[in-house]
């Protein structure tokens, strides 16, 4: 049920950008745009669950990658460039 609200929610996003927008830029910039945000959410939900996947998968089963903070995803960055070095 949460996906269906975030993609009502969605919906009528662009919708609303879509009539504050109309008649101040063209239609193909206004889909080159909307079609990249797309595009980058789509991008950014599938790592997310990929993330999670692999973590639930080695036992860390309350992981949940979008609710880590900025200093932790930036430490687990780190520490894992240390690791490939």
């Amino acid at each position: 049920m949460a996906k269906e609200q975030e993609r009502d929610e969605l919906h009528r996003t662009i919708w609303q950008i879509a009539n504050d927008l109309r008649g101040s830029v063209d239609g193909w910039d206004f889909k080159t745009y909307v079609l990249g945000m797309l595009f980058y959410r789509f991008i950014s939900e599938n790592l997310t669950a990929y993330i999670n996947k692999e973590e639930q998968r080695t036992g860390n089963a309350a992981f949940n990658y979008a609710n880590i903070s900025d200093e932790d995803a930036e430490f687990g960055r780190a520490e894992r460039r240390n690791e490939l070095d």
